[in-house]
């Protein structure tokens, strides 16, 4: 065992800029799961990111970099801690 790779995960920073409710500016952004013009829902290195609004446009999104930047009216911004990593249902029945 002495020859196994180690993984290391490397986690991307996750920073959010808003401006005036009107501008949004993130990194640390793994994917864009859904989105409309009162919803976006994007997966971040610290879980699901929903951002609900009116007339919201995603005006770029790198997803080498993890960068995203939005705008329109910003309402809300809510996390919602990501699943998989707990290890379901009977993980957490079982603790």
């Amino acid at each position: 065992m002495a020859n196994e790779e180690k993984m290391t995960v490397v986690r991307k920073r996750h920073s959010i800029i808003m401006e005036d409710r009107k501008a949004l500016t993130l990194t640390g952004v793994k994917d864009v799961s859904g989105f409309d013009e009162q919803k976006i829902v994007l997966m971040t290195e610290l879980g699901e990111l929903t951002i609900k609004g009116t007339a919201l446009h995603i005006n770029d999104f790198s997803n080498e970099s993890g960068e995203l930047s939005l705008d329109g009216h910003v309402d809300s911004l809510v996390y919602t801690e990501d699943k998989r990593q707990e290890g379901g249902f009977f993980a957490r029945l079982l603790k």
